[in-house]
């Protein structure tokens, strides 16, 4: 389930009804209609420790528009701005110089449920983290599978998981652990993101230091780069097999468990 992260005096007016809309930048977590969100109050935004989740919600509604084009009616359901560029000042904040004023804005409209559990995974709290992603073709092509672990800044493991692909190459699998692993993060809410891969030619790719020459590798590349763009900022770092060893034993335990079950049916 998705995640939105307000700040304590947000979370009280959803609580009391007067909030009911979030604008969110850069089809930021990809929120659709019908999605349910999990909406969590930072009470104390240094102390996620004092973080939780005060009830779910229902996206009913969504306006897309460039925030060139916001008028007074649009802030009438959100927030007001005394100009259109106090409005992208306040944006630069959060998002840096990206901001201008075609840049594309969600006005989310949701329908809210107090309650649910009151504490939330230690995913959900990370403004920002260590991504390590990993996947493994087993006869390139052949039986293929990819994995993420999401850490702390600390490097210490919150969450982790794994896909099995079927035939793909090493490469392809590589670029889908980068996607699996950007897409959890980005509906946990994670902000700010360093993704390491042991793939050095997927990091120089996304990084801009090689061209992408294989039309089979080009479109999860695209997919890449466009989830790149829902984090405040994002890093590509290239490491070594032994510095990556737990998203690689996903990636084998994953292998070896479809291996096992072809075993089984012979």
């Amino acid at each position: 389930m998705k995640t939105l992260k307000f700040e304590h005096y947000q979370a009280e007016q959803i609580l009391r009804g007067e909030k009911t809309s979030t604008w969110r930048l850069f089809d930021d977590k990809d929120i659709s209609v019908n999605d349910k969100i999990k909406i969590i109050d930072k009470i104390t935004p240094e102390d996620p420790a004092s973080w939780q989740v005060i009830g779910l919600g229902t996206v009913k509604e969504i306006i897309e528009k460039n925030l060139g084009d916001i008028n007074a009616d649009d802030m009438k359901n959100d927030r007001s701005y005394t100009s259109q560029g106090a409005m992208l000042n306040n944006f630069k904040q959060y998002y840096g110089d990206r901001v201008a004023p075609d840049t594309p804005v969600k006005i989310v409209f949701f329908d809210f449920k107090p309650g649910a559990d009151k504490t939330p995974s230690q995913a959900m709290l990370l403004e920002e983290a260590n991504l390590y992603t990993d996947g493994g073709s087993r006869g390139n092509p052949g039986d293929s599978s990819c994995a993420y672990v999401i850490c702390d800044v600390n490097n210490n493991v919150v969450e982790k998981s794994g896909y099995y692909m079927g035939m793909a190459t090493n490469n392809q699998a590589e670029y889908l652990g980068f996607k699996k692993g950007l897409e959890r993060a980005r509906d946990l809410g994670i902000g700010k993101i360093t993704l390491h891969s042991d793939s050095q030619l997927v990091v120089n790719q996304m990084n801009g230091i090689y061209k992408v020459k294989n039309q089979e590798l080009a479109p999860l590349h695209q997919d890449v780069k466009e989830l790149a763009k829902s984090f405040e900022t994002i890093r590509f770092v290239y490491v070594p097999r032994e510095l990556n060893k737990i998203a690689d034993k996903e990636v084998n335990r994953i292998l070896d468990q479809q291996e096992r079950a072809r075993h089984r049916k012979h």
